[in-house]
């Protein structure tokens, strides 16, 4: 049955594109080239952690949503947008070979007038330099001409229910202005606002410095909390005065590390072409060098508490709360709890923890106990640690029951635990 969408790639970027084109009344088909996400979709389960609930997922399906492994049913849309994975690969450029399979699968199949939207997060110039040869190719088609061409970079804050995606404004960069009014004209019956860039470079160039505008800001009060400390000066207070200024400040937190699904990206390193800029980013790649050092910066904070109560952190009991990336949702992504947790057994101590929305985790595959009485964990605890501040959390009564607290977010009322 002909659908008027395809989203490729059912994950953390296509699944909140699905629900909110269900809601929309756009009858919709959802493809990966993994099968195991449709048959947990069609199981009535989600297949990302943090991502929708399962009572969200049925609504979907009972909207007419068809989660589907048969690249057939590509040719047969109106609108097609890949929302593929793209991870940092293990030289830290951004991998896209997920994306690669997609525009290969949806080009064996792509027919005259099709408008093809690229939301993965990507360095600038991918979606002309990298997927459109991969469409054209596998097509025979012409982007601009035969097919309409965009990208729009996905906005997503998993568990904002005040920036939803209608209300959250969408940049979107066509190869030429009709790729732009056609590609606007979809996403127009989903959000509020529309955006228009000049191209896709400045489309995809905006979740560039959007997402390195987090990093490099994390990173500068990352490295304040470290200062603040060593001068006995208390950088919460100094954030809760800064944050009155009306004009010139926002206010960051530091934390144990940065997660999440965007990554820093130096478009100095192109993935598609041997060619660079020669301009690389320095602030960038300094911002994520001062970022990946918190896990061991809390170690440290660890190891110098219990050696000032007399403990050794070989043969403590550390409980880890929130091992999620942000508060109130299950998504793990990148969230620094498990560094934390890997550096801690490495040096002995016994480790536990709890968090209300993650029922199971591991660490080097190895299930990392739970604590089901949360006060009952704390007080038997020699150490623990705030990873991350959920809604559920009574910081107030957690400080009186722990032996020992270090709260690396901030969250609990000033004095009653050590704040990173």
């Amino acid at each position: 049955m002909p659908a008027d969408l395809a989203v490729i790639g059912l994950g953390h970027l296509g699944l909140p594109l699905v629900q909110a084109a269900v809601a929309a009344g756009i009858d919709t088909v959802g493809y990966d080239t993994d099968p195991r996400p449709c048959a947990e979709l069609r199981a009535g389960r989600t297949p990302v952690e943090g991502s929708l609930t399962a009572s969200e997922i049925r609504r979907m399906l009972s909207g007419g949503f068809r989660p589907t492994t048969n690249a057939a049913e590509l040719g047969r849309v109106r609108t097609a947008v890949i929302c593929s994975p793209t991870p940092l690969g293990p030289d830290r450029t951004i991998d896209l070979s997920a994306l690669g399979d997609a525009a290969r699968a949806l080009a064996a199949r792509l027919r005259p007038h099709t408008t093809v939207v690229l939301e993965s997060a990507v360095p600038p110039g991918t979606t002309e330099n990298f997927l459109r040869p991969l469409l054209e190719e596998g097509s025979g088609l012409t982007a601009g001409r035969d097919f309409h061409l965009a990208c729009s970079p996905s906005r997503l804050d998993p568990g904002n229910r005040t920036h939803t995606y209608a209300s959250t404004p969408k940049v979107i960069g066509g190869l030429t202005s009709a790729c732009t009014e056609s590609a606007a004209a979809f996403y127009g019956r989903l959000t509020d606002k529309v955006v228009r860039a000049r191209g896709p470079r400045e489309a995809e160039m905006t979740k560039v410095l959007e997402t390195n505008f987090r990093h490099v800001n994390i990173a500068l009060v990352n490295e304040m909390a470290v200062a603040c400390h060593d001068l006995g000066v208390d950088l919460w207070d100094v954030i809760r005065c800064a944050e009155t200024k009306p004009f010139g400040f926002q206010p960051f937190r530091p934390g144990p590390g940065v997660g999440g699904h965007g990554v820093p990206v130096d478009p100095g390193c192109l993935p598609y072409s041997s060619r660079t800029p020669g301009h690389p980013l320095r602030m960038v790649s300094l911002a994520q060098e001062i970022n990946d050092r918190m896990p061991s910066y809390v170690i440290q904070r660890c190891a110098t508490l219990l050696n000032e109560h007399g403990k050794s952190v070989r043969g403590a009991r550390v409980l880890l709360l929130g091992v999620t990336y942000k508060p109130d949702s299950a998504d793990q992504e990148a969230a620094p709890a498990r560094e934390i947790a890997t550096r801690l057994m490495d040096m002995g101590a016994q480790i536990g923890y709890h968090d209300p929305h993650v029922l199971d985790w591991r660490v080097r595959e190895l299930p990392v106990p739970r604590a089901d009485s949360l006060y009952e964990a704390a007080a038997a605890a020699d150490l623990t640690v705030l990873l991350q501040q959920h809604r559920t959390y009574d910081l107030q009564g957690l400080a009186v029951k722990a032996q020992l607290l270090l709260d690396t977010r901030g969250a609990t009322p000033a004095g009653a635990a050590h704040r990173l």
